[in-house]
């Protein structure tokens, strides 16, 4: 076997086909590399093999046309059927010839990761998930082509059967869909033929068994047929001709059905056995906070998925595969909207999209929009969205918690005083944690409501009446909960400021400014705070806050019942601008006040179990300061949140942030892209064409 495989693959680079075929692949991955990689910076390598791998169409059949189909031509073929070495030998030395020609396409595609890493953040092992997904389906493709050599004497033929046979795997799950939109059993054996479903889990990042074994068996029982139909015409003159004709139809029949039984068992085991997450954001992943959930969970909860089972959506059909696999209380059902077009009406009156979710348990039920499972930007610049988070996961567990709880904590955001309303990604994250919103003026009652789990004082900027006040501290004193924030404001804040002084606290008044490069962003009033361990900041503890034009907070700990911890502080270099309507620069000035300072503090009554938490930025918890630090203010908001409704209630208020899908993108050079660009996409192709020509013309003057 291996003098077949010698020769074979020496034969593939006496010739033009070989050095054709490298080529055209690294050729055609380069120029989307080019593209996507280098000029748009995008770490991820699977976005240039998944717009190449239609090339296939074209190139294995100009591979793989000539490796059989050539010998029966020139009738050396007879060589083989007399050949003391067995057929099987012979199909597997010519089939790795062609595949290692092939993997030195793959080699050299495998080293670009490591070129983007010199320019950034690169998801490694998502790359390398992708190029085995790649290099499976590449080998898969190329058995497939020599089986079809095997059947005909023709190279024209064998390579128009290829494209055809390729073709057909290719655009299965097309076919499959124009057959019937929710599937069935002419589907399902059709979709065995679906070459491509694999590589895209694997383009994703996951690691999948399944698919491994599937593009395995399927590149085996392709050359073991292309072993049945040599076998076949070694005894062709024998007089046992019709009955070892009949004897490798059944035997090539049993193959087929043992390989598509491999993979339908495979498909059976549950995903946690098969997939292994390697996305550099887990997206694939469930976490333990759902996983702790789950295992707790004791009452039956029903997922409808508002599409049939051919049409859903990929991502999140594995997504509740999972959630079943890890609670027997949870069921899956598909309802296909084209039969059933009212059901959503059970739960709803609004209009509901296809691949919505409602969950049910009893009579209570939860509608997940599918457009809130995936988080979505929108570029001014060229005014397109792209799909930047994937949130099922939360939004799923935040519904499952919804509806197997049917007593809401409510927490009160006070109006009336020019406060900033919580909206965007705080407000869904407090959503998130089935926690009830409501506004409240404090006007309009007595004393805080019974329902009252926790205020928020979102950053007033007109001071509140006395008796609003003494509401608010007479709620603290009863063990009440309250989150405020601050802005700077030029209005007269006494009696707001009473309730911080109930605390001693006192808020100093102007604007913080940092001098300490490391501690501001852009701006010295842009804050990037130090931030302290607690409970409250665990999440966070590693990552950047960015607090822009935070006030100053000092606080007096004299051993009575108040405990203080603080959560944010700037560093020694940081000062205080006194007068900020009339600053003239962002240098200190006499009268500015010297730092450190506190801007984010938590204060708890060990007599009353009061809890106090003050941030001195309002702006921190607005979707666009957020944004800056890639979530991780709405991190802190939703941590604080849920120290004050208390830790007997955590169970309740177990919140998954969004998956992010992207990496900050690459930053090349454009001297660096350029040259990149024209070495991969043109100098490397057309050398490797030149040498295969060389090659093959000196063999022809021989």
């Amino acid at each position: 076997m291996l003098a077949i495989w010698k020769r074979e693959f020496k034969a593939c680079f006496q010739s033009v086909i070989g050095w054709l075929f490298l080529a055209a692949t690294l050729a055609f991955y380069f120029l989307y590399f080019y593209v996507y990689n280098l000029s748009y910076g995008y770490p991820y390598v699977a976005y240039s093999l998944s717009a190449m791998t239609i090339l296939f169409l074209v190139t294995v059949p100009v591979l793989t046309m000539r490796i059989l189909a050539e010998e029966r031509h020139a009738k050396t073929d007879q060589l083989i059927l007399t050949a003391p070495v067995s057929i099987g030998k012979i199909v597997l030395g010519k089939y790795l010839a062609l595949a290692a020609v092939f993997t030195l396409a793959v080699a050299l595609i495998s080293l670009t990761p490591l070129l983007l890493g010199q320019f950034g953040t690169v998801p490694y092992a998502e790359s390398y998930v992708a190029i085995l997904g790649f290099w499976l389906y590449g080998l898969t493709c190329i058995a497939v082509g020599t089986f079809v050599s095997s059947l005909t004497e023709s190279q024209v033929i064998s390579a128009v059967l290829t494209f055809v046979f390729l073709f057909l795997g290719y655009m299965m799950d097309g076919i499959t869909q124009v057959i019937s939109s929710s599937g069935n059993v002419l589907t399902q054996i059709l979709n065995c033929y679906n070459l491509t479903a694999g590589l895209d889990r694997m383009s994703k990042g996951e690691l999948d068994i399944t698919a491994v074994i599937y593009y395995v068996s399927v590149s085996l029982l392709f050359l073991f047929l292309t072993t049945q139909s040599i076998q076949k015409r070694r005894w062709s003159v024998s007089v046992k001709k019709l009955g070892l004709g009949i004897f490798n139809t059944g035997f090539a029949a049993a193959a087929i059905a043992a390989v598509v039984v491999l993979n339908l068992t495979a498909g059976s085991l549950p995903s946690t056995l098969t997939s292994i997450d390697c996305t550099a954001a887990q997206l694939n992943t469930i976490t333990d906070g759902t996983k702790q959930l789950l295992s707790s969970l004791d009452k039956k909860v029903e997922l409808f998925v508002l599409a049939s089972e051919a049409s859903h959506d990929e991502q999140l059909a594995d997504t509740l595969q999972k959630y079943g696999e890890l609670s027997s209380n949870i069921s899956v059902t598909y309802v296909d909207p084209a039969v059933s077009p009212n059901f959503y009406q059970k739960y709803t009156d609004d209009l509901v999209a296809a691949n919505s979710v409602i969950a049910v348990c009893g009579d209570r039920s939860k509608v997940i929009a599918y457009g809130d499972m995936y988080e979505t930007e929108v570029d001014y610049q060229t005014y397109s969205s792209q799909t930047t988070g994937y949130d099922a996961e939360g939004q799923l567990t935040s519904a499952i918690q919804y509806v197997t709880n049917e007593d809401l904590q409510t927490v009160y955001e006070i109006s009336g005083h020019g406060e900033e309303t919580i909206s965007g990604g705080f407000q869904e994250a407090i959503e998130k944690m089935n926690l009830h919103l409501q506004q409240l003026t404090l006007l309009e009652v007595e004393k805080m409501p019974e329902d009252c789990e926790a205020v928020i004082i979102n950053g007033p900027t007109a001071d509140f009446s006395k008796d609003d006040v003494d509401k608010i501290i007479d709620y603290l004193a009863d063990g009440g909960k309250v989150l405020i924030t601050t802005q700077y404001t030029t209005e007269k804040m006494d009696n707001f400021m009473r309730i911080l002084e109930t605390y001693d606290m006192e808020l100093v008044s102007g604007v913080v400014l940092e001098e300490d490069t490391a501690h501001f962003s852009q701006n010295p009033m842009y804050l990037l705070p130090d931030v302290a361990y607690d409970t409250i900041t665990a999440d966070v503890a590693e990552e950047y806050i960015f607090a822009p034009y935070a006030q100053g907070l000092m606080y007096q700990e004299e051993g009575g019942t108040v405990s203080y911890t603080e959560l944010l502080h700037t560093s020694d270099q940081a000062f205080l601008k006194t007068d900020f309507v009339n600053m003239q620069t962002f240098e200190k000035e006499d009268g500015d006040t010297d730092g450190p300072f506190t801007i984010g503090i938590r204060a708890e009554d060990s007599a009353t179990q009061a809890q106090l938490i003050v941030y001195t930025s309002t702006m921190m918890f607005s979707d666009n300061a957020d944004a800056v630090v890639a979530g991780h203010n709405a991190d802190l908001f939703t941590s604080s949140i849920r120290s004050l409704v208390g830790e007997s209630e955590t169970s309740n208020l177990i919140v998954i942030p969004v998956k992010e899908y992207t990496l900050d993108t690459l930053v090349v050079s454009q001297g660096t892209v350029m040259m990149a660009g024209f070495l991969t996409v043109l100098a490397l192709p057309l050398a490797l064409i030149a040498v295969g020509v060389v090659i093959w013309a000196r063999r022809r003057k021989a």
